[in-house]
This record gives structure tokens, C-alpha cells and sequence, in this order.
């Protein structure tokens, strides 16, 4: 046998521990498994803990909020929504923020009440979160960020943007401010 063929040999053989070497480190990598919904707790608007897992097996309309913006109206869409179906693991949850043109500049008290005395808000109301900027909160940037909620990029640019959460845990949809609370394609997916 030449010198070249037992060189082909002796690196072959290397090469296949080496290979077979590295497939056992990686199996020994702990896999860490991509973040869901029910992965997050937040405060609601009393500022008790509250966790999301709660809701596991739920849809979820999840909601930021503003009490002096041109689409505050929707709260009286919301509820309506919420109060047409909330029997059928439904729930939608408000988080109140003060991030787009300084619309949320109240207290989670006077948020709570003007919720209560204008809308007749009987959905869970959050307290208020930064959606932007150095202080975004976790679940807003799982919600935001593709490599971490595994969906999509997705921008809320400003106050009413929905995201839809399904049974699972993961983020079905974003609709924009624009999108009606009762618009047919929210409808639809509820349904299914």
C-alpha cells in the first residue's frame, strides 16, 4: 500500500471521529426552547403580578392603549368583542402606553377609571408599558422581534395595534390601529 493511500486512510479516520465528536458535543448543547405568550408575567393595572400562563389555551387580542387618542373609540369595540365572546376561551388584554404623541399621560388609577366610567371596560387592563425606546418591556420585544417570538418582525407604530395569540402561544397576527376590533378577518379567526 502506498504512502498516500494510508494518508487517505489515517484522515479519513480522523475526520470521521472528529465528525462523530462533534455530533455528540452538540447533542450536548442544552437546547433552549423559543419563548411563548405564557413564558411572560406583567402587572396589571392594580400592579399585582399577573401571569399569562393563565391563559394557555386561550385566543388572545392583545391591545396597547391610549386614553386621548383618535382611536380610543375602539375600547367600545373591544369590549363589545370581548363581552360577544369571552365564554369561548377568549380574552383580550389592554396595555396602556404612553409611547406614541404622549396619549396615555394618566395614572394606572385614572387610566382604570376612565376605562370604567367612559367604556365600561371589563377586559383585564395592564399597567402601562413601554412599547419603544431603552425601557421596552420583554413582552413587547418578544412581540416585536422575529428571532425571539419566531413569527415576523412586527413594528406597532402607534396607539390600538392588535396582536392575535393563539391556543399555542404564539403570535398568529398584528393589525394596525386601523383594523377594527369587529373587523371581519379578527371575526373569522375567532371563529376557526
Amino acid at each position: 500500500m502506498g504512502w498516500s493511500v494510508l494518508l487517505f486512510l489515517f484522515l479519513s479516520g480522523c475526520h470521521m471521529r472528529f465528525a462523530s465528536g462533534s455530533k455528540e458535543a452538540l447533542e450536548e448543547i442544552p437546547q433552549h426552547p423559543m419563548k411563548t405568550f405564557y413564558d411572560f408575567s406583567v402587572q396589571d393595572i392594580q400592579g399585582q403580578e399577573f401571569s399569562l400562563s393563565q391563559f394557555k389555551g386561550y385566543k388572545v387580542l392583545l391591545v396597547n392603549t391610549a386614553s386621548k387618542c383618535g382611536y380610543t373609540s375602539q375600547y367600545a369595540e373591544l369590549e363589545e368583542l370581548y363581552k360577544a365572546n369571552r365564554d369561548s376561551s377568549f380574552i383580550i388584554l389592554g396595555f396602556p402606553c404612553d409611547d406614541f404623541g404622549g396619549q396615555e399621560p394618566g395614572s394606572e388609577a385614572e387610566i382604570a377609571e376612565f376605562c370604567s366610567v367612559n367604556y365600561g371596560v371589563s377586559f383585564p387592563m395592564m399597567s402601562k408599558v413601554s412599547i419603544k425606546g431603552d425601557k421596552t418591556h420583554d413582552l413587547y420585544h418578544w412581540l416585536q422581534r422575529q428571532e425571539l417570538n419566531g413569527k415576523d418582525d412586527f413594528r406597532v407604530s402607534w396607539n390600538f395595534c392588535k396582536f392575535l395569540i393563539n391556543t399555542n402561544g404564539s403570535i398568529e397576527t398584528m393589525y394596525p390601529s386601523s383594523v377594527s376590533p369587529l373587523d371581519e378577518k379578527i371575526l373569522l379567526w375567532l371563529k376557526r
